[in-house]
């Protein structure tokens, strides 16, 4: 893919978020799934990290290199004609520059950051830490030339024993996120806590992603409580691995 092609499907993907409330980028993992959700009639996707190691039969939460998941993407973006944002865990223990060049030359029009780092005992960063990478992501977007979408992503909420415990802290977190660079944020564990969501919406000026089920949640609940962005994680591949085991369950022996 040439580098022209990258920022435009780049500048489509912002245009799309500007045009969306929310965006729902279905969360895929192989060519397959890709051009389904793009016939279905879905203008951008997301590649999820978990999905496509469950797909590659590796391990989620950084079990593939940043080469490897690379190479796993390349032909996924190329077999679509949308823009495709891919989910870069924490970064595999790499820079942020070496993150960007490498999404870049994949065709990837976003990215998915997070600040539970995997490759260090699955340790939090710190606010001012996640900040810090989500800024060098920006940095090197633009010195690459690539407007390209950065969606910050927390965890606090789902390491949280009690999560309204730590809705300040993390509001702070998206925040600092926000003033960074990033395009919109991602407060992972809270999408069926509707007081949460609307303390977070109402908290950033970006839109804020949430993780949907593509059957036991509703889209317009979701719009109804500020949200800007959908994605599903690994729930859509849940949901077909449970659709596919009903059908077949009458064939087995």
């Amino acid at each position: 893919m040439t580098l022209h092609t990258t920022v435009e499907r780049a500048q489509r993907l912002k245009q799309l978020h500007a045009q969306h409330q929310p965006l729902v980028l279905p969360t895929v993992w192989d060519v397959w799934s890709a051009r389904t959700a793009v016939a279905a009639g879905f203008p951008a996707l997301t590649i999820g990290s978990h999905p496509l190691a469950d797909s590659r039969g590796a391990d989620d939460h950084e079990g593939q290199t940043f080469e490897e998941v690379i190479g796993a993407v390349t032909p996924i973006i190329a077999a679509v004609d949308v823009p495709v944002s891919v989910d870069l865990e924490a970064g595999y223990g790499q820079k942020p520059a070496d993150l960007v060049a490498g999404l870049v030359e994949a065709g990837g029009a976003g990215l998915n950051i997070e600040d539970t780092v995997h490759s260090d005992g699955g340790r939090v960063r710190s606010t001012q830490e996640h900040a810090v990478f989500v800024a060098g992501l920006r940095a090197a977007a633009d010195d690459a030339g690539v407007p390209l979408w950065v969606n910050g992503r927390t965890d606090l909420f789902l390491h949280a024993q009690d999560a309204a415990g730590v809705l300040d802290e993390a509001i702070e977190r998206l925040r600092a996120l926000e003033q960074a660079g990033a395009d919109s944020v991602y407060p992972v564990g809270i999408q069926d806590d509707d007081e949460l969501l609307t303390a977070v919406t109402g908290a950033v000026g970006v839109p804020v992603n949430s993780t949907a089920h593509p059957v036991k949640h509703d889209l317009e609940r979701f719009r109804r409580l500020g949200v800007g962005r959908v994605t599903y994680g690994p729930l859509l591949q849940f949901a077909l691995t449970d659709s596919m085991k009903d059908m077949l369950r009458a064939w087995a022996p």
